[in-house]
């Protein structure tokens, strides 16, 4: 079993305190810490970094956890601690601000296309900023507002535009999963013939193949909004490719901090 490396050993016990205590003592931190879209009035620059302190449930930050043991451990072995460091920051930090930029260009073109079919920009700004429990709440609220404006042209997706809409514009991002991504690709580079398999597929597959299945998952749900759950894909995409460049340049020009 891995030896619990000291930046690991710190990363997840902060990790856990902020998961855990502020439920003990029935406190929501989430609009402060979680990282939410540029335009939304919680949004500061520090949740680039907090977002990923943040966790949705036992599981979300267990397999998170597992993760940043089980492969970034031999990371931290190879790099030491300030390496390893600026490494997992770097990929966490990379992973919310591609999330961010695919987000608000999703946003936009959705935007536009409600500005097209006659919606108005001060209509919008209320929808997105409806208080609401559920989609339906959404919708009703959307017809009793937008009935009002006779220069609507309705068309097919309406409906899914606006809920799409209010949840770019509202759904915060939480965990450490872009970091983590960041570390398995690096892992993969490192170690590109060690055994990995899949809880529920215990088939083992090289690193070297394992890793780009999940991240061509990643990619393909999150291109085509065929996922389960409120999976932040872009960001594990984001945390992937910003992992692969600096383990990548590090490998090749042997690049060492301690």
């Amino acid at each position: 079993m891995n030896r619990l490396t000291t930046a690991i050993k710190h990363l997840i016990i902060i990790n856990v305190i902020l998961f855990f205590v502020p439920k003990l003592m029935g406190m929501d931190l989430t609009r402060i810490l979680a990282l939410y879209f540029p335009k939304n009035e919680y949004f500061g620059f520090w949740q680039y970094v907090s977002h990923m302190f943040m966790h949705g449930s036992e599981f979300h930050i267990l397999f998170n956890m597992y993760g940043l043991w089980a492969f970034g451990t031999p990371l931290e072995q190879m790099w030491g601690k300030n390496k390893f460091l600026f490494f997992y920051f770097s990929a966490g930090i990379g992973a919310g601000l591609i999330y961010t930029f695919v987000n608000y260009y999703q946003f936009n073109d959705i935007y536009q296309q409600l500005i097209s079919s006659g919606i108005t920009v001060d209509e919008i700004d209320k929808i997105v900023n409806f208080s609401i429990s559920n989609y339906g709440d959404l919708i009703d609220q959307c017809n009793a507002l937008l009935s009002r404006n006779p220069n609507i042209i309705s068309y097919t997706g309406l409906g899914n535009d606006l809920a799409e809409l209010y949840s770019f514009f509202n759904t915060p991002a939480v965990g450490a999963s872009g970091a983590v991504y960041g570390i398995l690709v690096a892992f993969g580079l490192a170690f590109p013939n060690a055994k990995l398999a899949l809880i529920f597929l215990p088939i083992p597959i090289a690193a070297k193949y394992f890793i780009p299945l999940m991240i061509f998952g990643d990619l393909f749900f999150g291109v085509t909004k065929y996922s389960i759950g409120n999976v932040a894909h872009f960001a594990h995409i984001g945390g992937a490719l910003i992992g692969f460049i600096i383990a990548w340049y590090w490998k090749k020009n042997q690049f060492k901090i301690r």
